[in-house]
């Protein structure tokens, strides 16, 4: 069985608080974009296999196979799978970058465990077993616009209708942890509630929709400002970082092809689906 784990971006993204576990509470909303992994899981015709087999290719995954988040999403369901699987990842999603490649690769190996192995697990099961995995793996297993907040990881429906709309996503490579990002943010309660904000018309998003990230990471690495500058010089009517960075969007209201403004970076293009 093959399927295809894809990227999201945050619009809008407020720090609000820390709280006493270390974590902070967000709120944002996530929206799916079509730049696309490639996953593929099959059962083992081996019968004397005993362990899964893991294979990727395409952009190197750093870590060892212990913090792949297949394998993990797999641990997770160990006990319920009698043959073992046969696992290949080809990676296309920057990793690092905002764009919650990793986090899809997980969710999806769930969601697809469940249908080739038949376990019959509903959509809130396996998005309980995603939060283990990370705060917002479980945003994929409905895999739609939502408004989230505490870690990130508790959604509500949006009415937020970006389809037809076109995006670019520009990742200039930059590699910011989490620990980097968090490091440089003063959470606070926005003066606009993002979702009053977002009920506003696009062209009045740059003014009022941010991401709290963005305030320190773009005066660190000026290349990022660049980007967002040159999305919003070639058109957009919205440019923002999405997550912790270094991805920047931009979201147009007609097709543009941006590629050669971005020669060097890895870039994205295309259509809302949803």
């Amino acid at each position: 069985m093959l399927t295809f784990p894809n990227a999201k971006i945050n619009i809008g993204l407020n720090i609000t608080e820390k709280r006493s576990d270390g974590f902070h509470n967000i709120e944002s909303v996530f929206y799916p974009v079509e730049w696309c992994d490639a996953l593929e899981i099959i059962p083992n015709k081996n019968p004397d296999a005993t362990n899964a087999v893991f294979q990727s290719s395409g952009l190197a995954i750093p870590g060892n196979e212990s913090t792949n988040l297949c394998l993990k999403a797999l641990n997770l369901l160990q006990g319920r799978i009698k043959i073992p699987p046969m696992i290949h990842l080809h990676k296309v999603i920057p990793m690092g970058a905002g764009l919650g490649g990793g986090s899809a690769d997980g969710a999806f190996t769930l969601k697809m465990l469940n249908e080739v192995y038949e376990l019959k697990l509903s959509n809130d099961e396996l998005k309980d077993f995603a939060r283990k995995l990370g705060s917002d793996c479980a945003f994929f297993i409905e895999n739609r616009p939502v408004f989230c907040f505490n870690k990130g990881d508790e959604f509500e429906d949006f009415k937020l209708d970006l389809k037809g709309k076109f995006v670019v996503l520009v990742n200039p490579d930059i590699h910011i942890s989490t620990a980097e990002a968090y490091s440089g943010v003063s959470p606070k309660k926005p003066q606009i509630a993002l979702k009053t904000a977002l009920s506003q018309p696009i062209s009045e998003w740059e003014k009022i929709v941010k991401n709290d990230f963005e305030e320190k990471l773009l005066l660190k690495y000026p290349t990022i400002a660049e980007v967002k500058e040159t999305l919003y010089q070639s058109g957009a009517v919205y440019a923002s970082m999405t997550g912790s960075g270094s991805t920047v969007y931009g979201i147009f209201e007609e097709e543009s092809d941006l590629k050669s403004s971005f020669p060097s970076f890895a870039i994205w293009q295309g259509f809302f689906k949803v």
